[in-house]
């Protein structure tokens, strides 16, 4: 099953990805602003969830439904 954003588009290995929800990150005071870029995602087993680096969060993993393609 591919992953795909909240759009419908197919999202791939080292796609960059927007947010369209501001999110806090679980144990840490960050929070990602609604249209932040997320470069090179990494697909995971889950083809709800990717994995990325984000310039405070390291190894995060977001779900796809609050992600639209860049």
């Amino acid at each position: 099953m591919d992953a795909r954003d909240s759009n419908g588009a197919v999202l791939k290995d080292g796609d960059a990805v927007t947010l369209i929800k501001d999110l806090k990150v679980k144990g840490t005071s960050v929070t990602l602003k609604r249209g932040t870029r997320v470069k090179a995602i990494r697909l995971t087993a889950d083809p709800a969830e990717v994995e990325c680096n984000v310039d405070k969060v390291k190894g995060l993993v977001l779900r796809t439904e609050f992600l639209k393609k860049a």
